[in-house]
């Protein structure tokens, strides 16, 4: 192995110890992988704008700066408060509710612009109801991540796949909608399981918090109606951009932009006010992962492996499952759309000798719900943990991992069964 690739691996290792181990903040352990790794020139700095992966930043702060001036008027609270009437005061409730608005809305926008919608809603309803918010966020995540397999346009991995192998919307929707249903049910039972027994309530408390919930006024909420009034339009009009960016020809992060431009001018907030509640230390987590996973992408370690463990594959069958599982444990660890990007032409490869259809679906598969395995695994996961954070809701690494491994195992045991009685 050379220098360059034995610095990448042991900076990659490193930083994720730091992350794990919890002493040092994420995004400084980040960070210092990223510097690292660019001091020692295993990515040369004119590489770096290209695995900073300027898409999911830029998309995260023009959300970021449209949940922030939008909840100056207190449309969450409003809608939280409409929420938790309509579960009738019961925390199992209102965490099926979420995972399923979370997952048909993720289906269709992006993972990180549902989370920051609702994840301030979920906290303020736990504040409320005097119960813990981690499985209340924890579904949330989960719920995401299962939606975005659903659809072409739910996660950037199943974009890129639709362009490569000419598949198309009603494709999706066809082979993996089922998919993410099943998992869907199957999750939320498990979590709303769990949930009863974490947030267990007798009689005579939850007879106090739905009288509490029921006092609530949902008007009474809404601080400024004007603000609230701009921030509705504004959100709207950036979801039907996200559901038309395609047509229109614009990419999400600039939708993003546009709608942050546009409710800043519209709204007339102070922008000092409303960047200083930009998740700066997500963003930066995020940029210093880039790199630190971009040193194994530069080295060719990410292709070396994958290469490896798909060379002597000789059925369509073993290739399924080999493509599903190693893209789904690799995708907790590192970024999934390098990943895909790897694997894409390594498929293509194997169409010399079988069929790859259900290769496709196996990466489609794999790369989406890998996300669940870690606390890093993916874009939503990190951005929900930094907003619970700032509110003092603590969800470590091995507390996520604790949770998460189960639900990408049962996951991928459910969609690799489809997979396979489908095709094989």
């Amino acid at each position: 192995m050379l220098a360059a690739e034995v610095i990448a691996v042991a900076v990659f290792l490193l930083t994720y110890a730091f992350i794990i181990d919890g002493r040092v903040h994420r995004s400084v352990a980040a960070m210092g992988g990223a510097s690292a790794v660019v001091l020692a020139q295993v990515v040369p700095w004119d590489a770096v704008p290209s695995y900073l992966d300027l898409d999911t930043l830029l998309l995260l702060i023009g959300m970021m700066i449209i949940v922030g001036t939008a909840r100056e008027s207190g449309l969450f609270e409003y809608i939280a408060i409409r929420t938790a009437k309509a579960a009738r005061g019961s925390p199992v409730r209102v965490l099926v509710l979420f995972a399923l608005v979370t997952a048909v809305v993720s289906a269709f926008l992006d993972n990180v612009t549902t989370v920051l919608l609702l994840t301030p809603m979920l906290l303020y309803i736990a504040r409320t109801m005097e119960v813990s918010a981690v499985p209340l966020l924890l579904a949330e995540i989960f719920a995401s991540n299962i939606g975005g397999t659903a659809t072409l346009i739910g996660d950037p991995p199943n974009i890129m796949i639709a362009s490569a192998a000419g598949l198309g919307f009603n494709d999706f929707l066809l082979t993996m909608g089922p998919i993410a249903l099943l998992n869907l049910l199957v999750v939320t039972g498990m979590l709303a399981w769990i949930a009863e027994r974490r947030m267990r309530i007798g009689p005579e408390q939850r007879q106090v918090i739905r009288r509490r919930i029921e006092a609530l006024n949902e008007q009474s909420a809404i601080r400024d109606r004007h603000l609230f009034g701009r921030s509705v339009a504004t959100i709207v009009l950036v979801v039907a951009l996200f559901f038309l960016h395609g047509f229109v020809g614009l990419e999400p992060a600039a939708v993003a932009l546009i709608g942050a431009s546009v409710i800043l001018l519209w709204t007339r907030a102070s922008p000092e006010a409303i960047f200083e509640k930009i998740e700066w230390p997500a963003l930066f987590f995020f940029g210093g992962l880039f790199i630190v996973v971009g040193a194994l992408v530069e080295t060719g370690l990410i292709a070396a492996l994958a290469g490896a463990i798909v060379a002597n594959v000789d059925s369509t069958g073993e290739a399924l499952l080999i493509i599903a599982w190693f893209s789904a444990f690799a995708s907790a660890l590192v970024d999934n759309i390098p990943l895909t990007a790897t694997l894409i032409p390594l498929i293509r490869d194997m169409g010399l000798s079988m069929d790859v259809t259900p290769l496709w679906w196996a990466l489609s598969l794999g790369a989406c719900l890998g996300g669940n395995g870690s606390a890093i695994g993916a874009s939503a996961n990190v951005v929900v943990l930094g907003i619970a954070a700032r509110e003092r809701v603590d969800i470590t690494f091995l507390e996520f991992l604790a949770y998460g491994v189960p639900v990408l195992a049962v996951t991928m045991a459910i969609g690799t069964a489809v997979l396979w009685l489908r095709f094989v």
